[in-house]
């Protein structure tokens, strides 16, 4: 790899860095979100609310059921971080091998998941029978670009443990661009309705995983992919597995919750389930702008955990929380008060965008609180420490929203009795992420004194 793309986050000045890593990973997850963003506004615009409701009522069953191995590149991007961070050349190279056999495989697996448990699944979920047989049309077809979206996934992972995520940037400007073309072609020339919109998404995820994988092949240093060298190192996996996994479980599970909360909304019939869906890709593109800040945190850590610099994980700490307290303010404030005009970017039902501007009223405003928990979570994982996130994590928002589902929102049967689980969870589960990671720290403290 070029020495241009890579970045040594274990000296120098940090908000900088921060900055110039982040961005670029921020652009990125926009990006990637306008994939799914096109296909909720151009099968809106042009096939109707019925397709815009089938479209957007998979989103969380698509996240639960890709969440557990997403989860394993978090343990490939720290592994990777660590070992650079250390100079360990030959164990990194490992681990990349190991990462990207794992999304194949996984990837492979995900298809046969998405095709016989896509029905069976929205109809526990209470999708409205005008909607579930496109919903889970739109499933099948999804779901055949697994493998794919596996492969840039893990590589991007990869490439941001050294410090590069300028490059993924580029790769999804033009798969984005790819995606859009072809949504419009198959939705409005050949009238494909949501099989047309997946169709698209599809052929953008190949393009970008072809375009990281060959960036892989070129580069020089510890991300080069060597195809005679693809296998499954078991100590490398087991790693993965050890950080990753508690990660993944943790995705799985509150989407589980957030399957129940999509199924609360589904009882308010096809309408409000538009808004939700339009207002929830609105509230998407906050969310991955804060979550690339989540991913800066656990990069930095895991790279000057490496090096054993641990005084400088809380300096990354320290700005990462101020950088994206104000991404979610000033994101998540600008969200609700553009409300009106962006749902009707995705809808022009007025009855639509009522509903999504009662969803952004309370989610968005709040959305920074979020942005804390998470950025606490990524330099606790880049410590090592996987598994007591995930636990206070489940209990604090998960556990927490299903027993409000069941309790205050049967109580009290509205929308805003539903939404308002989200911003007291984050409270409360992100002060406990705070004192987990002083905890941590003074174990750190602690170890390093008597060595």
């Amino acid at each position: 790899m070029k020495k241009s793309y890579e970045m040594d986050m274990r000296s120098g000045p940090l908000l900088p860095k921060i900055l110039r890593f982040s961005l670029p990973l921020i652009l990125s997850s926009i990006l990637q979100l306008l994939f799914n963003a096109a296909d909720i506004v151009v099968v809106g615009r042009f096939s109707g609310s019925q397709s815009l409701a089938a479209v957007g009522s998979t989103g969380s069953l698509i996240n639960l059921l890709v969440n557990l191995f997403i989860g394993l590149s978090i343990g490939a991007n720290v592994l990777v971080a660590r070992f650079y961070g250390s100079s360990d050349t030959e164990n990194a190279r490992q681990t990349v091998h190991t990462a990207l056999l794992t999304a194949a495989i996984g990837g492979l697996c995900m298809i046969f998941l998405g095709f016989f448990l896509a029905e069976p699944i929205l109809r526990w979920m209470g999708t409205p029978a005008d909607v579930l047989n496109q919903a889970a049309l739109y499933m099948r077809v999804y779901f055949i670009g697994m493998p794919a979206f596996m492969l840039y996934n893990f590589g991007a992972a990869v490439l941001r443990a050294v410090g590069d995520t300028r490059r993924p940037l580029y790769f999804l400007c033009i798969s984005g661009v790819v995606n859009v073309l072809f949504n419009l072609l198959f939705v409005i020339v050949f009238r494909m309705g949501v099989a047309g919109v997946a169709t698209a998404t599809v052929i953008s995820q190949t393009l970008s995983a072809l375009l990281i994988l060959f960036c892989l092949w070129r580069s020089e240093g510890v991300c080069k992919l060597e195809f005679r060298r693809l296998r499954i190192y078991r100590d490398k996996l087991f790693s993965m597995l050890r950080i990753g996994l508690p990660a993944g479980l943790q995705g799985v599970v509150f989407n589980i919750s957030n399957v129940l909360i999509q199924s609360s909304v589904n009882s308010f019939g096809s309408v409000a389930m538009a808004g939700n869906t339009a207002a929830g890709n609105i509230e998407g593109f906050v969310y991955t702008s804060m979550n690339a800040v989540y991913q800066t945190s656990l990069s930095f850590t895991s790279q000057n955990m490496g090096a054993g610099n641990y005084k400088r994980i809380d300096q990354v700490l320290r700005r990462c929380l101020i950088v994206v307290a104000v991404i979610g303010l000033v994101m998540g404030n600008g969200a609700y008060l553009l409300g009106g005009p962006l749902l009707h970017i995705y809808s022009p039902d007025p009855e639509v965008a009522a509903y999504g501007l009662s969803r952004l009223s309370v989610i968005c405003v709040t959305y920074f609180l979020c942005g804390l928990m998470d950025v606490l979570v990524g330099s606790i994982r880049g410590m090592g420490c996987s598994i007591l996130p995930t636990v206070v994590s489940l209990t604090g928002a998960c556990v927490f929203r299903i027993v409000w589902i069941f309790t205050v929102f049967r109580w009290q049967h509205t929308l805003w009795s539903l939404y308002i689980s989200y911003p007291i969870s984050w409270v409360l589960t992100a002060g406990a992420h705070l004192v987990c990671y002083l905890i941590l720290r003074r174990q750190l403290e602690r170890r390093k004194t008597t060595t």
